[in-house]
């Protein structure tokens, strides 16, 4: 049983950790011809990350890298980039490498006509044409934008995974949040995504939005069952008005408070195991039958900018505007700004404005805590063995820092478990390790909130 009134004092500024060192760290001093160097000697297989930052209008909830825009001729141009950026990476990369995952993320991948998807994907298999059987390959889709010809592409190109955003299927909420989305036309788009072979179906929600309240959500989770997906994604609302304006649009008065929000998460950590779905990762939940949960399993869960995978083991490639690539020793992220991703382009470079290196030290706290991020253990003696230390000596200053956190887990000399409310402070716990943190502290308006 979790502990909840153990676990809201804990609420602080914190990061998420799709990516440690965090992407506050990268810096527009990353050096390009060494980036471009480790491109080129990496012998991993390859997971490709295509950013479509597009939308018709704003979700007001939304913290992603977006365009808005009606206009066709400005969203073919960038296809325009993107092949050039094709052309560029072929020239870097071995693209005979084998390719595990590839995922279209946005903005809205499908404010793109059949056709356009079309032309996109034939341009990638241009160049990477070594898919794996089992490759994962995925699409985000905002179910308001999608028909039949569109799927018929995904699927005739090997697209197996499709994820939906709902967010929340209550009527005044979707009004605050600017998402009409009546539950028919959500159905709808999952129903399209069985019927063309998709093996697996996500469905996003987001608990902390305007108006939220726990009868209300239980009503959303309800209709989200129906569905019958394999995997939900139910995520804490990251209200970060000091970095995406369109979050100042809200009365914060009418945000759930942390007790709400902990009713809430605890409905939901009741109702979705009495429906099939076991808990993944600090956000995910899953169906036995998924490939999260066996990872899970296993211990063979990672953590990236996609959220949670089973391709931890490949070179990330990010294409296009924004997009940020992951090596050994590196992230690697493309310029925000369109006039400078296409200038880029136009001079024959990758369009890449920042990163960064890591040390041996980030390597070892990056395994740690991304270790603990996705399994919820991590096995001391694999890291004393890959990294040449001895655990408790090397972090003794971080596992003083843990203090009360030491309730919610079991450290012995082979290995720290957390226990089932410690799932829930994760990212306190992973935070103990970062040793970035300390430039943050009493800074509230650099992460949104753990609880």
């Amino acid at each position: 049983m979790v502990d909840f009134e153990a676990f809201v004092k804990y609420s602080k500024p914190g990061p998420r950790y799709t990516s440690y060192p965090t992407a506050l760290e990268f810096s527009d001093e990353f050096d390009y011809d060494e980036y471009i160097k480790r491109l080129k000697e990496c012998d991993k297989p390859l997971s490709l990350y295509f950013h479509l930052p597009f939308c018709r209008s704003a979700c007001y909830f939304c913290g992603c890298n977006v365009i808005y825009t009606s206009k066709s001729d400005k969203m073919s141009r960038y296809l325009d980039y993107l092949e050039r950026e094709l052309e560029i990476l072929a020239t870097i990369i071995d693209t005979k490498k084998s390719v595990v995952q590839m995922h279209f993320g946005g903005g809205t991948p499908t404010f793109y006509s059949a056709s356009e998807l079309d032309r996109l994907i034939k341009s990638i298999k241009k160049y990477f044409k070594n898919f794996t059987n089992d490759a994962e390959i995925s699409c985000e889709i905002d179910p308001r934008f999608l028909n039949q010809e569109q799927l018929e592409v995904l699927s005739k190109h090997g697209f197996n995974r499709v994820s939906f955003g709902v967010q929340d299927f209550d009527e005044k909420v979707q009004k605050e949040i600017h998402r009409i989305q009546p539950f028919n036309i959500t159905q709808n788009a999952v129903n399209l995504a069985r019927k063309y072979g998709m093996l697996s179906v996500n469905t996003d929600l987001i608990y902390g939005l305007p108006y939220q309240n726990l009868e209300s959500f239980k009503r959303t989770l309800e209709l989200g069952v129906s569905l019958n997906p394999d995997r939900f994604a139910i995520f804490n609302y990251a209200h970060v008005p000091w970095i995406k304006k369109s979050m100042r649009k809200f009365d914060e008065a009418t945000l759930p408070s942390p007790k709400t929000k902990l009713e809430i998460l605890k409905y939901t950590m009741d109702y979705l195991p009495k429906n099939g779905y076991k808990m993944i990762g600090m956000d995910h939940y899953a169906k036995p039958s998924d490939e999260l949960f066996k990872a899970l399993s296993n211990g063979s869960l990672h953590r990236n900018f996609q959220g949670y995978t089973t391709k931890g083991g490949a070179q990330l490639i990010g294409v296009g505007l924004t997009s940020i690539g992951e090596g050994d020793d590196y992230y690697a992220q493309n310029h925000k700004d369109m006039v400078n991703y296409e200038a880029a382009i136009d001079a024959g470079r990758l369009p890449n404005s920042k990163g960064i290196y890591l040390s041996n030290q980030d390597k070892l706290r990056k395994f740690v805590i991304m270790e603990l991020m996705a399994n919820f253990s991590l096995d001391i003696k694999r890291v004393e063995s890959e990294f040449g230390i001895s655990f408790f000596d090397y972090f003794k200053a971080e596992l003083d820092e843990l203090g009360e956190l030491k309730q919610f887990m079991n450290i012995s000399n082979q290995k720290i478990e957390i226990n089932q409310t410690g799932t829930l402070l994760i990212r306190n716990i992973a935070m103990c390790f970062d040793e970035y943190m300390a430039k943050f502290k009493g800074v509230n308006n650099s992460f949104s909130k753990t609880v």
